[in-house]
């Protein structure tokens, strides 16, 4: 039979399945099931066993195009190829394809708890507002239409903010399944951020290290929080190294911060100065843990963010116009815990220590050969600008002393 686009519409159903040959197109059929649905057949010989391609249905696949799938087929089995098994090998690939939610959960798994100590974050963020909307989606059909129309979602309930750590997540999620051979491209290109967001510099002055000092030893803090929040001006390390501390990672006055721990996971040396051992003192306990906490663990760092954001909401004086006054995140007076890690390092600077001394002590990554090559732990460096720090720290706090008893050095 000659198949033209008249002749396959005229053909009608009957009780049996029919398979009809074009002439001329060696194992071209095609098919028409007793229920009226058709469907384009290639029928061939592999390894001496016949094989059978559907090519696709009519009138969904159009003669012309089914002439043209059948052509390719062909050719690719006079090339030793297979397609019907190339045909069903991604069937079960599309059958098997990771969903996002098998996704999340493999980048929480190989990736981020592996290397973030703020994994839970992560966690949170994805159960909150991505897996509800996508989880059941698979991951390789997720469309940057998808991504754009998540993250609105986020930002119109006014948290654009957090759309942008959302948006940051996901790309980073999808560049993990890119190296997991889950997707071949990333959704999330070329996608603008939310909402605009100026660096964080925020360094305090002398006035507001007094007074935020004082203020949060006055505070209902707990006195682990307090000594887990002053360390961090004290020895300018991070959050999350700093409430990690253990007691056995403390011998004489240097703390070494293990390279499981450590951000650019190398181990780093911290000199203590009197300051620091000082403040140490205030939280001599029992356990393993510097700052235990009731779970047998240590105390969390978004636990001292926490802390931080409470005291800081509670300082600000009612006015006759306001009597609910709060501190908010756009109030000069505000600051987050990083930003005391940011003021010891601009004060060690100030004192006249260079750059890479500063940058030896807050454990930054160095590129290069040269850091390659240069194991010098810059110990006698680190010590000089941290017991400088701590001096002037003492000195700062100091110019208070007349005006209450209640002040004291904290070097004693």
């Amino acid at each position: 039979m000659k198949f033209t686009e008249k002749a396959i519409k005229a053909l009608k159903p009957t009780d049996q399945r029919q398979d009809i040959r074009e002439d001329g197109k060696p194992g071209f059929y095609i098919r028409v099931f007793p229920s009226g649905a058709k469907s384009w057949i290639y029928l061939y010989k592999k390894d001496g066993l016949q094989r059978r391609l559907t090519i696709g249905s009519y009138p969904a696949m159009s003669l012309t195009e089914a002439h043209s799938a059948y052509a390719d087929a062909r050719l690719e089995v006079k090339r030793g190829g297979d397609p019907a098994e190339a045909q069903q090998e991604a069937k079960r690939q599309e059958k098997e394809a990771d969903t996002v939610n098998q996704l999340a959960a493999e980048y929480l798994e190989k990736w981020a708890k592996p290397r973030k100590r703020s994994w839970q974050e992560d966690q949170r963020i994805l159960e909150k507002d991505v897996l509800p909307t996508l989880g059941k989606k698979r991951a390789k059909d997720v469309t940057r239409r998808d991504i754009i129309r998540l993250l609105d979602k986020i930002a119109s309930r006014g948290a654009p903010i957090a759309a942008n750590r959302t948006q940051a997540l996901l790309s980073k999620m999808f560049r993990f399944a890119i190296g997991r051979d889950i997707v071949h491209f990333s959704p999330c290109l070329e996608i603008a951020k939310s909402a605009p967001e100026t660096k964080k510099d925020r360094v305090l002055s002398d006035d507001d290290i007094r007074q935020h000092w004082h203020g949060i030893l006055a505070s209902d803090m707990t006195e682990q929080t307090k000594v887990a929040l002053l360390l961090q001006l004290v020895t300018a390390q991070r959050k999350g190294e700093v409430v990690a501390m253990r007691w056995d990672q403390i011998e004489g006055n240097v703390w070494t911060i293990p390279a499981e721990n450590a951000k650019n996971k190398q181990t780093h040396r911290v000199p203590l100065s009197p300051q620091a051992m000082a403040l140490l003192e205030r939280v001599k306990n029992g356990s393993p843990w510097v700052f235990p906490a009731e779970n047998g663990n240590h105390l969390r760092g978004d636990s001292v963010s926490r802390a931080t954001r409470r005291y800081l909401m509670r300082i600000k004086k009612p006015t006759e116009s306001d009597p609910n006054a709060k501190l908010t995140k756009d109030d000069p007076e505000w600051f987050t815990p990083h930003d005391f890690r940011r003021t010891a390092a601009t004060n060690m600077t100030k004192l006249g220590y260079n750059r890479l001394t500063v940058s030896k002590v807050l454990n930054h990554v160095e590129g290069g050969v040269t850091a390659i090559y240069d194991r010098h732990s810059y110990d006698k460096e680190k010590r000089q600008a941290l017991e400088a720090w701590g001096r002037k720290l003492d000195a700062i706090l100091a110019e208070k002393q007349a005006e209450s008893s209640n002040v004291v050095s904290i070097a004693r």
